[in-house]
């Protein structure tokens, strides 16, 4: 990379306000031909107005966007689409009622006269894929597609406009490990193609296999621009938070005799091929493994969120193998789901009244004549401060907060009442590392309280650095446990691809 070289797109001096809100403050951002240049910050650094100013979704308030040294400015996602730059966002745009091929070529569809050529669309259709190495129904419906094949969908259709500038949002965040490769693989070949790719995530383990550069935004500034050789994982989590990374993982202790409140035994499920597990009081237990392992599926199962097959659960002595998941919920069992959105929060409700649904079971919310709002909200309030969710956020729509802060609100659910484990599935998916730091105190706070947490996680150092034991899954099975001085990269990253495991 050199100065000399003109860049595909360049921004300058950028800002960009919203009433009331600076949310971009003159930046400066180069991408060039041929280049993966990650956007990296925190949720509410600005990297989505940035993405979304470049993109057309919006203009800038002042600064200048210049594409292949020409300036420029959109008018609309489709003007920038036309002039060559593509995005694939978070929230797809997909239409749900059309099949795949129709949304592949929506906008610019084959004809024959007057009329669409289908059998055409469908063929091309069925070309890029395979060319992309997706394995989709063309014809199939986007509503019937899971959400890795909707991305796959978004991202053929983003590839298929021929884009100069691809901008991916997030794009790993549904995929499965072989998803993630042949992603990679793509966007290698685009680069190679000269395409410049801005690329968005919070994964900072994929920077070193896909990134050539690294902007890292704070707080609407540009904090900097580095390349991926001359940089370090910590030194971009502090560059990012403005905190070493020794302080995002908390020290958390560990109960002198940790005794068993659940304990599973040769669980049999779908995914899952007999499986062994007991869940402590005052313990972390970290529960690591690729995508599609069983590491999921396993709690799931056991707390009647999947059918199970054999085995059994016990629960403080309590048998309650197949029993629905609201009788552990009342046994005193939080479980946080993987996916906030169509698992955890309603989306039209607002973060108050979100938390507020697991106040209601609650006796001190109760009056003869009914549920006492105004106790409610106050207990929602406290709830509010120790999860970091302000008023202003409280009173918001879930919908229209970001990842992070959606994540505390599905947090503070667990604190409606007073449960004795704490099941996190995949806790800090899509949320910032300062979110996260702020996730793992309370998650230390619980654990320090004498509470028996899981922590469920795809984010290999999340589970490592939480974890007083850690459970390894591989293939439906587990693979390894290691305690202590035993949790270390080297003997966790072995044990992904054990498939025999302690079950064989």
């Amino acid at each position: 990379m050199h100065d000399t070289i003109r860049p595909l797109v360049e921004m300058t001096g950028v800002t960009r306000i919203f009433p009331g809100v600076t949310a971009l403050d003159n930046v400066n951002f180069q991408l060039l031909a041929g280049e993966v240049h990650v956007l990296f910050g925190e949720n509410g650094a600005g990297k989505s107005t940035l993405i979304s100013i470049l993109s057309g979704v919006y203009p800038q308030s002042t600064g200048s966007v210049k594409l292949m040294g020409e300036e420029v400015s959109f008018g609309s996602v489709a003007d920038a689409k036309a002039k060559g730059v593509a995005a694939v966002f978070q929230e797809f745009s997909l239409v749900p009622t059309l099949s795949v091929a129709k949304n592949i070529f929506l906008g610019s569809e084959p004809m024959i006269g007057p009329f669409i050529d289908r059998r055409k669309m469908e063929v091309e259709a069925r070309k890029l894929f395979a060319d992309l190495g997706f394995d989709i129904d063309v014809r199939a419906p986007v509503a019937t597609l899971s959400r890795a094949q909707q991305q796959m969908t978004e991202i053929a259709k983003a590839i298929h406009s021929n884009a100069q500038v691809l901008i991916l949002d997030e794009p790993t965040a549904s995929l499965t490990e072989r998803e993630t490769k042949t992603l990679f693989r793509i966007v290698s070949e685009a680069k190679a193609r000269g395409v410049g790719i801005v690329y968005i995530s919070h994964r900072i383990q994929e920077f070193s296999v896909i990134a050539d550069r690294i902007t890292v935004l704070r707080d609407g500034k540009l904090i900097g621009t580095v390349a991926i050789a001359d940089t370090t994982p910590s030194s971009l989590v502090e560059m990012m938070t403005g905190r070493a990374v020794g302080e995002i993982y908390p020290t958390i202790a560990c109960a002198d005799a940790p005794q068993v409140v659940m304990s599973v035994r040769g669980l049999h499920a779908w995914g899952v091929a007999g499986v062994d597990i007991d869940v402590r009081a005052g313990e972390v237990l970290g529960v690591a493994g690729l995508v599609g392992s069983g590491k999921s599926r396993a709690f799931r199962a056991a707390l009647g969120l999947m059918s199970i097959d054999a085995g059994s659960v016990i629960l403080n002595g309590k048998d309650l193998t197949g029993a629905a998941t609201r009788k552990f919920l009342q046994q005193g069992v939080f479980y946080l789901p993987p996916d906030r959105k169509t698992e955890g929060l309603i989306l039209s409700a607002t973060a108050r009244q979100n938390i507020n649904l697991s106040l209601l079971f609650r006796d001190d919310v109760s009056t003869s004549t009914g549920l006492s709002h105004a106790r409610m909200n106050s207990l929602s309030t406290g709830i509010a401060r120790k999860v970091d969710l302000t008023d202003a956020f409280m009173a918001r729509p879930v919908a229209n907060l970001s990842g992070g802060n959606q994540q505390k609100a599905l947090f503070g659910k667990g604190f409606g009442r007073d449960y004795e484990i704490y099941i996190f599935d995949e806790p800090t998916v899509g949320v910032d590392m300062g979110t996260r730091a702020a996730l793992y105190r309370l998650i230390k706070e619980l654990a320090e309280a004498g509470k028996a947490v899981v922590v469920i996680s795809s984010d290999l150092p999340e589970a490592m650095n939480l974890a007083h034991r850690l459970l390894v899954f591989a293939g439906g099975r587990i693979s390894a446990e290691y305690i202590g001085a035993d949790i270390n990269e080297n003997n966790v990253l072995k044990a992904f691809f054990d498939t025999k495991g302690e079950a064989a």
